[in-house]
């Protein structure tokens, strides 16, 4: 029997919170580990970022089409199966011996891991009504940041005691582990057997698309033209732009920044792990800050205008500071430029909720799915620019590279999106 006051949609938020820990840990322990598989398997600088950049050639790739499978197949089937994959190329990597192995496998992650976000999103938008979206976007986007703040102190320590073979393999055995639990609790709103019907009340009157569940009617046909609307609007193209820069700067904590700290400021490899979380933790605090601040500005009456775009613009304003960090040798003062750069990306980093918003309806998974992979090119790119930027020894013009990025997302937020409602694609 149902209760009468349940909050359901709060455990699926702690679901898809620790999933994006493990995402995140399976898409990031690469760079604990590159400063010593690099030594061993005889990788250089460039090679490197191949590699950080290999995961997400598929990752970017496969967006769209991983958004059109969150809209069809039921999350609590999808969602397993593509985690128990993704875990099992990660223990994998734990057994290579050459770069093209070890680049097969950071591709085969990224092609796994694609469908994660636009189904995040999608789960979301079913659970939760509008006014509470933001929060629980910034909630479970806040899981990447914590998760490394307080992973990579554990992870550093991993590999000291396991080797960099061992860090991928207990990472591996993580995530399966996590894929059997979301199969047996997951549900959608309408299948979820204590979830009161007063609750699904409030989420479907306040915006919820619970009855969108993909479980309860048959899936709407695919048509190309849906595919058309994804590219035809100017206030999508604004917010992909969008994307893809704020992805820039945290591709660059995803991948270079401990060997930044490691190779290029000399800090010794257990300190790294406890200094490099420092960053993370700030960036924790922006996108709460971020999530928290925009709904209370919606529950106050400010327009979507104000109360949604001012986080991501006064983000992207700070993730300029890490170019700072190149005026100084003081470690503290480095971590600090980089702290505030990260923190204002975590601020940004609510800019799923436009999706949520601005999308239609019947293709917020699709949307969704453009969105970040335009977004996921950063991954593509970003790593091997820095790689050739970095082969000479300076990492400083890497950072100016990260802190132009921020800049131009800056700029797409402020002058392309423009208004904030949902697009009608009757018109």
């Amino acid at each position: 029997m149902k209760s009468i006051n349940s909050k359901k949609r709060y455990n699926i938020l702690a679901m898809i919170f620790v999933t994006v820990v493990i995402n995140y840990l399976d898409r990031t322990n690469i760079s604990i580990a590159a400063s010593a598989l690099k030594e061993e398997l005889g990788i250089n600088a460039v090679q490197m970022g191949y590699i950080f950049s290999a995961f997400g050639w598929t990752y970017s790739l496969l967006q769209i089409p991983g958004g059109i499978v969150a809209d069809k197949v039921k999350s609590r089937i999808l969602y397993p199966v593509i985690m128990a994959l993704w875990s099992v190329a990660t223990l994998i990597q734990g057994m290579v011996n050459s770069f093209i192995t070890l680049l097969g496998l950071r591709a085969s992650i990224g092609m796994f891991e694609a469908p994660s976000y636009p189904t995040n999103n999608l789960i979301v938008t079913r659970w939760f009504p509008e006014n509470e979206r933001a929060t629980a976007i910034a909630t479970y986007t806040s899981g990447q940041f914590l998760g490394m703040a307080l992973l990579l102190p554990i992870l550093t320590l991993i590999q000291d005691a396991l080797g960099w073979r061992g860090l991928f393999i207990v990472s591996g055995l993580i995530g399966l582990l996590w894929a059997a639990v979301w199969f047996v609790f997951y549900r959608d709103p309408l299948n979820h057997k204590t979830v009161s019907g007063a609750e699904l009340k409030l989420i479907k009157d306040g915006g919820g698309l619970v009855d969108n569940d993909g479980q309860k009617s048959t899936p709407k046909k695919f048509e190309w033209s849906d595919l058309l609307q994804a590219f035809r609007y100017r206030k999508l193209w604004g917010l992909y732009i969008g994307q893809f820069c704020l992805g820039a700067t945290t591709i660059f904590f995803l991948t270079w920044f401990p060997t930044y700290l490691i190779d290029f400021r000399g800090l010794d490899f257990i300190k790294s792990g406890f200094y490099a979380s420092v960053p993370y933790l700030a960036a924790f605090c922006g996108v709460l800050l971020a999530g928290f601040s925009s709904d209370y500005l919606v529950k106050k009456g400010y327009s979507a205008e104000v109360s949604r775009k001012a986080p991501i613009i006064v983000g992207m304003l700070l993730s300029i500071a890490i170019i700072g960090a190149n005026y100084t040798d003081d470690t503290t003062l480095i971590i600090v430029f980089l702290s505030i750069a990260f923190f204002g990306n975590g601020l940004a980093s609510i800019a799923w909720i436009f999706v949520s918003l601005i999308a239609p309806k019947k293709n917020i998974g699709l949307i969704g799915g453009t969105f970040n992979f335009i977004g996921g090119l950063s991954a593509v790119i970003v790593p091997i620019v820095i790689g050739y930027l970095v082969q000479g020894g300076d990492f400083s013009p890497a950072l100016f590279f990260i802190g132009a990025m921020a800049l131009v997302g800056l700029i797409s937020y402020t002058l392309i999106v423009g208004k904030v409602e949902r697009i009608n694609t009757e018109n």
